[in-house]
């Protein structure tokens, strides 16, 4: 029986290079302090060793290289934290909900580059904050972590999706992410980790009361 194999095509692998190297070059100067006002397509343009043109090609302008980079670290986190989750698995929400925020808070330290895109530069360095579009965000966090969570909560702990607890999820994630930029605009790491910790304890306490 013969087999059919499906391959790309050159210049789709020649596409999806230059996408890659846009991207690296605008991860590699975020990560090495130049700030989301600060950055230009140009400067990418010369990072990536290709022309302002061939950027345009597959990137309209600026904000669509910053989607594309949260995009790409948001579909990381989520695979970092399935293997979290396997790892240790969770008995209780509030111990799910407890890992997810500091799994959430490990990347964004690892990763400067998002951390910067998704919530500015520490402490207001080079000025700006969110650089992340509303629509990818909202995508992000009020859609596909709302799903994710729903879904894991239900089959883990028995608890039975519903409109009201979806509504509750969306209502949290974007209550965490404030709480979240907060403690990450604390001075040092016991204040941060204060903020965080009574953040976890109020979206616990919302998300399931005690019966």
């Amino acid at each position: 029986m013969s087999q059919t194999v499906t391959r790309r095509s050159p210049v789709q692998e020649r596409s999806q290079e230059t996408v890659a190297r846009a991207l690296a070059a605008a991860t590699a100067l975020l990560g090495r302090g130049v700030s989301i006002e600060a950055l230009t397509t140009a400067q990418i343009a010369v990072e990536a060793g290709m022309s302002v043109g061939g950027l345009y090609r597959f990137f309209p302008d600026k904000q669509a290289i910053v989607d594309a980079i949260a995009v790409r670290h948001m579909a990381l986190f989520q695979e970092r934290l399935g293997a979290v989750i396997m790892a240790d698995f969770p008995q209780t929400p509030a111990i799910f909900l407890s890992l997810v925020v500091d799994a959430f808070v490990g990347y964004l330290d690892e990763n400067p580059d998002f951390r910067t895109v998704a919530f500015g530069a520490p402490h207001g360095l080079g000025g700006g904050g969110r650089s992340i579009s509303r629509p990818t965000r909202d995508d992000f966090a009020g859609h596909q972590v709302s799903d994710m969570v729903m879904e894991f909560i239900s089959g883990a702990f028995d608890i039975e999706p519903s409109p009201s607890l979806a509504f509750r999820l969306r209502m949290a994630t974007e209550i965490g992410d404030r709480l979240l930029g907060y403690a990450l605009e604390q001075p040092d790491q016991a204040s941060r980790t204060a903020v965080l910790e009574e953040a976890k304890s109020l979206l616990g306490g919302y998300l399931f009361p005690p019966a």
